[in-house]
């Protein structure tokens, strides 16, 4: 296993500072060690960092890091992973970890603003101390947007540029945490495939009633439009209107980065190509995607199912016979 970032969990410590899990901690480990602290307290992303390095030291996981792959091939029945470090690593299988959170969205009208307006985007905004002007303009209207949205609130002037309609629910229903609730009934983990998994995904709901439009106006961020646009000092709205800005923080979600896989069809359009986590190149995996299996695929608590499976299925093919494994909760 090879880790670009100096240690385990760097990509977790690299997060905005006050950013804390939506899942409690009883349900944020992986199996075999469990995260310390109260159990149903929510973890921050510096702990989850040092939790993850403890893990793979626990179980003398052969993590490799400070020298990630900068490049994988293929050549007749071999991967090729070519290294930071200019060394080569050549395998019969390869699975791909990278995680849901690769490369953030920045839309090409932020080249358009003048060198005074500060940029910044989910990976790149710490905390507020960044954030020099008043006027700051935050577009994405997402958890991450919202989360940081709050946070400036109190110090800046802060518009929000909303997007499509989103569901914000209850953090915890009669003292339990609503995603420990909807593990515990089998919603987290049903199949993308069945009717359940389906609605899941439709509805969409994510914990947090203090993300709510409501709730953010209320503390005094102003709800904008959505932003098409930008020219120097100012930002083009959808409702024709425009506003003048110091800062632009752009939490649009993100893509995949797929530019180190020169691999014919394990990519397509710019994302990966794959189906439950198997490419269509032959010993080819991922791990990790969202909605991989089940809307717990992107989650902690759902990583092991998904990761078992293509363990099961990687280990059959390169013993020369596959097996198809009918999909279960984790």
């Amino acid at each position: 296993m090879h880790e670009r970032h100096p240690r385990v969990g760097d990509s977790w410590r690299r997060r905005f500072d006050s950013l804390v899990l939506f899942t409690p901690r009883r349900i944020s480990a992986l199996p075999g060690l469990a995260l310390e602290g109260d159990p149903r307290g929510y973890p921050c992303k510096d702990e989850m960092g040092d939790y993850l390095e403890r893990y793979a030291a626990r179980f003398s996981l052969p993590v490799v890091t400070g020298n990630g792959v900068a490049r994988l091939l293929r050549e007749h029945e071999h991967f090729l992973a070519e290294l930071d470090d200019g060394d080569v690593i050549s395998s019969r299988a390869v699975v791909i970890a990278t995680g849901a959170f690769q490369r953030p969205r920045v839309p090409t009208f932020a080249g358009r603003l003048a060198p005074c307006v500060l940029q910044l985007d989910a990976t790149t905004y710490r905390n507020p101390a960044q954030i020099i002007g008043r006027r700051v303009m935050i577009v994405g209207d997402g958890a991450t947007g919202r989360q940081i949205a709050l946070e400036l609130a109190p110090r800046h002037s802060v518009m929000l540029s909303a997007g499509h309609r989103r569901n914000f629910g209850f953090q915890r229903l009669f003292g339990v945490d609503t995603t420990e609730l909807a593990l515990r009934s089998g919603l987290l983990t049903a199949d993308k495939a069945s009717v359940a998994g389906r609605l899941v995904r439709v509805l969409n709901v994510t914990p947090g009633l203090n993300l709510q439009l409501r709730a953010l106006r209320r503390a005094g961020i102003e709800v904008m439009p959505r932003c098409i646009d930008a020219e120097e000092t100012r930002v083009a709205l959808a409702d024709g209107s425009q506003r003048d800005v110091d800062a632009v923080i752009f939490a649009m979600g993100y893509d995949d980065d797929t530019t180190w896989v020169d691999i014919p069809g394990a990519t397509e359009g710019g994302r990966f190509s794959e189906q439950r986590g198997i490419s269509p190149v032959p010993r080819l995996y991922h791990v990790g995607r969202d909605w991989q299996t089940s809307r717990a695929s992107g989650l902690l608590c759902g990583v092991a199912y998904d990761a078992e499976t293509i363990g099961d299925h990687l280990t059959h093919r390169l013993a020369g016979t596959t097996r198809r494994r009918t999909p279960r909760p984790c």
